[in-house]
């Protein structure tokens, strides 16, 4: 049967209502508030660590740690060559690529890779530029420029 307007449904569970906890034994919660008989989770006030696991060593604390994080690490959006070709923008700037839906923020920052092959002349605006991903825009025809580079002419 076709999925229309006319038979739509929610899921299941979708529309059901909050627990009402504590309210008699018509609540379908029973007398203890479906919390059980005794033991520490059934205590008001209680409150255990995240991920606690009734005294067995936690999987957080089971699973080896391995290598290192850098907090300081800048991410870069990727963007290749031939996803900038199917665009087909004589100048691609960031304003552009948001509006194509290839950002999702004006703040991303991007590096152009140069998986897939340029024909047209572009003049494409990023952060970073692979030195294959230069040359293949230059050898187009086009220009290849550094967003946030200060250009210093000599004096």
């Amino acid at each position: 049967m076709p999925t229309n307007l006319s038979n739509l449904r929610a899921p299941k569970k979708a529309n059901s209502n909050k627990k009402r906890v504590g309210r008699g034994m018509g609540s379908g919660m029973g007398k203890t508030s479906s919390r059980g008989h005794k033991g520490q989770r059934s205590r008001s006030g209680s409150r255990m660590m995240r991920g606690f696991e009734g005294g067995q060593m936690p999987l957080h604390r089971r699973l080896p740690k391995r290598g290192f994080t850098n907090i300081f690490r800048t991410e870069y959006t990727v963007l290749n060559l031939d996803r900038i070709a199917e665009l087909g923008e004589p100048e691609l700037t960031v304003e552009k690529l948001v509006q194509h839906g290839l950002l999702k923020k004006r703040s991303e920052l991007i590096k152009v890779l140069a998986t897939g092959e340029l024909t047209a002349a572009i003049t494409v605006y990023a952060h970073k530029f692979s030195k294959a991903a230069q040359e293949k825009i230059e050898k187009a025809g086009g220009k290849a420029v550094l967003i946030g580079e200060i250009e210093v002419s000599p004096a």
